[in-house]
């Protein structure tokens, strides 16, 4: 089994993160999937951004929650990247799907919901996965595992996998009794016990972030399903250079 390799929230090593430019990046540089984050607008837009505000990424201030998506479309959100990147801009979910629905990429969507609540936001990323006929190539993440459980309520057929940063006495007992299909791991906290112990009770591992070639060739070696990193290309070289 070759792991596969997700773009985490784009190729954001050397380019804006959670842009588009990003996420065209991801897939020239061979990236079998592209992770991002999911907010709601003020106008209960799906808009593509990690953080709670827009602070560190633009070059505006505030909360997402409480721009509209105009407002948001005005800002740049690539410039702190570089000038070259100055006209990025934030990009809708719908802006995504409609390129991504032309690919052959994997979607690793987490829902950005475990600091502030969004109402409907599981609601509304389906809607539009199922718009762009793109809910068997998604993947749910979340550090907020009782959203995993309504998208489950929602779409029984989703794929779901938990994020989580600190050890668990039983991750494999936990993803069953969860109904999840995978857990997404800190790397820090794998080892090669957990993931035989998943993989024994039929549950995918992806560790995030992981940008090291000496530790993508060690998760590699353990045949873990897929990892999540900022460079996707040094991830390929790793890979293909052991599958030689």
């Amino acid at each position: 089994m070759r792991t596969k390799i997700f773009a985490h929230r784009g190729a954001s090593g050397k380019y804006p993160e959670n842009t588009m430019t990003a996420f065209k990046q991801a897939e020239k540089e061979g990236a079998d999937g592209i992770e991002l984050d999911v907010h709601l607008t003020r106008d209960r837009i799906p808009i593509v951004i990690h953080d709670e505000t827009v602070d560190r990424t633009t070059d505006g201030y505030g909360f997402v929650k409480d721009y509209s998506i105009e407002g948001l479309k005005k800002l740049s959100a690539g410039h702190w990247k570089g000038w070259k990147f100055r006209n990025a801009q934030i990009p809708t979910l719908e802006e995504v799907l409609q390129w991504m629905s032309q690919t052959s990429l994997t979607l690793l969507v987490e829902f950005k919901n475990n600091i502030l609540p969004y109402k409907g936001l599981e609601h509304k990323t389906i809607d539009l996965l199922r718009k762009y006929n793109m809910l068997e190539r998604t993947i749910f993440s979340s550090f907020n595992h009782e959203s995993l459980l309504k998208v489950k309520q929602i779409y029984n057929g989703a794929e779901t996998a938990a994020l989580y940063g600190k050890p668990m006495a039983s991750a494999a007992h936990y993803a069953t009794s969860m109904g999840l299909d995978g857990l997404h791991p800190s790397y820090r906290i794998v080892n090669e016990k957990l993931v035989h112990e998943l993989h024994a009770n039929n549950i995918k591992i992806r560790p995030y972030t992981v940008n090291s070639p000496q530790v993508m060739e060690v998760l590699f070696d353990w045949q873990i399903d897929g990892i999540i990193t900022d460079y996707p290309q040094r991830a390929n070289e790793v890979l293909n250079r052991m599958w030689i």
